[in-house]
């Protein structure tokens, strides 16, 4: 019983200090977070329909972006996403992206 008390308290303090973190970063660095996730979310529902990562990359190419470093930067995600095993969902790919992205960013901070 001790063991689940803890459990569940570790839990309740470790999302705690998470909302702390993510409140911590720049709305910049949100949006950067946001959008990378979103890139994912998008190549692994592409993978998971049987779309080639060659036909995907050319979709990105024509794609239009508002700053230079996002287009080589989707493609990379684009990339890692499919030589990924994964066969998660979209959503859950996109969730998980934003989480270890904003952690990165805190960290690098």
């Amino acid at each position: 019983m001790r063991v689940i008390l803890a459990t569940m308290a570790g839990c309740v303090l470790a999302t705690l200090a998470f909302g702390a973190q993510a409140r911590a970063l720049s709305q910049n660095d949100r949006h950067t977070c946001g959008w990378g996730a979103q890139i994912a979310a998008e190549a692994q529902q592409a993978k998971l329909s049987g779309v080639t990562l060659y036909a995907t990359r050319k979709k990105l190419q024509v794609r239009k972006f508002p700053k230079p470093w996002m287009r080589m930067t989707a493609f990379g995600i684009t990339e890692q996403t499919y030589n990924s095993r994964s066969r998660l969902k979209p959503a859950a790919i996109k969730r998980t992206y934003f989480e270890q992205c904003v952690q990165h960013a805190t960290a690098r901070r």
